[in-house]
């Protein structure tokens, strides 16, 4: 990931919100898990991943924990592109159970569970995935999440025995599906295997990656692969946004917005689709088994950004038209050769970056992103062209502000140029200098850094 400095203003609104939020000390660390019990209560991580596969963090991100519930919706998808959702439809439903993660809620007269998000659908899920024994199941369901974070995931093996240990309620659950035909597998094994599932290890940034994949219809942004077919991503996101949250997925869905899966480790993850994936780690859960920070982590953060699902998308053709610096494109104004041959050389002191139509949090990102790539590593110039940008929405305004004022502190000379039919561009240009064309503001900072190539070579004369 490039070092976007002073221009990272995602990862400093992670940061902010972070502060914000870890004084909080509601909720109780899981402790029917034996060892769950022992997580460190002020562990703390926040992770966004971009439809571009950038990456941005906070906290304690890097900490690993055992993925616990989270993985439901990621082997619920493994199952549905091998079955289909017919298939699948005939042994797990799709409808939100208004109970607990771990409440026996079967369907009379089938004993089918409700949803693939609480246990019980979640050990039918597992046992799904198609294999010849449950080993090769479960190496499955390893390449599976693997496949979803972009990297090689490995089990905490005290926490798959402490789970095995006081499993007795998920072994229930899996006899009584067993005794009314809705669980295929023998069911020791069928639980042993979905507690191996929940004892695979993650951080904060893994989860970002495997919901970001989700939201990018199942092609994991940092590598590329596609792991599962774009309808499946899509009838994952559904699942996760109507039965996710367990009990209080209605809750959650009015106030943040965003197709989700908590765990009782402390993990949260929720995709915003076509977007970013997004993910919290702290293990203080609340009463209905879900992180206590991580929610109000999101909440904050679907406020700020402008996250929620039902918002309007911004479709279009690419954010970002040009990407450069005035030694690649210059602005063309006659020089002397002596000037020339500066500029040829100095030119990357000057990032070039132009922007078209509207501008939200996912296209503002990409602009960011861009002006990180090309911007210099030295105090130099920055040149933002909005000439064809006709909106720009109020959270991606505050961010383009945040990162100009950012960039202008750290010793960056900026100039907009501003579009005539933009409505919202508000302050942007507040502090910079501001010009008509993008070729009139290229101009105007080759005769800085000449001008600054001339002080010198007089201060040293």
């Amino acid at each position: 990931m490039i070092d976007t400095g002073p221009l990272d203003v995602i990862s400093a609104g992670l940061a902010e919100v972070h502060r914000l939020l870890l004084p909080l000390t509601d909720g109780e660390v899981a402790s029917y898990i034996p060892k769950l019990a022992l997580a460190d209560p002020q562990d703390f991580g926040l992770a966004l991943v971009s439809m571009d596969g950038h990456r941005y963090q906070a906290g304690r991100s890097a900490v690993r924990f055992s993925i616990q519930s989270v993985s439901k919706p990621f082997v619920y998808a493994l199952a549905l592109a091998e079955l289909g959702l017919d298939e699948m439809h005939r042994w797990v439903g799709n409808e939100p159970s208004g109970d607990a993660f771990n409440a026996i809620s079967l369907e009379r007269g089938t004993g089918r569970p409700a949803n693939p998000m609480i246990n019980a659908g979640a050990i039918a899920t597992t046992n799904l995935v198609p294999a010849g024994s449950p080993e090769e199941r479960f190496a499955r369901v390893l390449d599976g999440l693997g496949a979803f974070a972009g990297r090689r995931l490995d089990v905490d093996e005290e926490v798959y025995l402490s789970e095995s240990a006081s499993g007795d309620r998920n072994r229930a659950l899996a006899y009584l599906m067993h005794a009314a035909g809705s669980l295929r597998t023998e069911p020791r094994a069928a639980v042993e295997t979905y507690f191996r599932q929940c004892a695979v290890r993650v951080d904060t940034v893994d989860l970002a990656v495997m919901a970001a994949t989700l939201a990018t219809g199942g092609v994991n942004p940092v590598t590329g692969r596609r792991v599962v077919p774009e309808p499946v991503a899509v009838q994952v996101l559904a699942v996760m946004a109507t039965c996710g949250m367990y009990d209080a997925a209605g809750d959650w869905l009015v106030r943040v917005g965003l197709p989700a899966k908590s765990g009782v480790s402390g993990g949260l993850t929720a995709a915003s689709p076509g977007r970013f994936g997004l993910a919290c780690y702290s293990p203080p859960l609340d009463p209905t088994g879900s992180p206590v920070r991580a929610v109000a982590a999101l909440r904050e953060m679907s406020g700020r950004f402008g996250m929620h699902l039902m918002h309007a998308p911004a479709p279009g053709p690419d954010t970002v038209t040009a990407c450069t610096t005035a030694g690649q494109q210059p602005s063309g104004a006659a020089r002397p050769p002596r000037e020339r041959e500066l500029l040829a050389r100095e030119g990357s002191r000057v990032a070039v970056v132009a922007a078209r139509g509207e501008l939200d949090f996912t296209a503002v990102e990409r602009v960011l992103y861009a002006l990180a790539s090309v911007a210099p590593d030295r105090p130099g110039w920055l040149v933002l062209d909005l000439a064809e940008v006709l909106t720009v929405r109020p959270p991606a305004r505050a961010m383009l502000e945040a990162a100009l004022a950012r960039v202008t502190a750290a010793g960056h000379r900026v100039c907009v140029v501003p579009g005539g039919q933009a409505h919202g561009h508000g302050g942007l240009a507040a502090g910079a200098e501001v010009r008509g064309t993008r070729a009139l503001a290229v101009a105007w900072a080759e005769d800085e850094l000449l001008g600054e190539s001339a002080g010198l070579r007089k201060s040293t004369d």
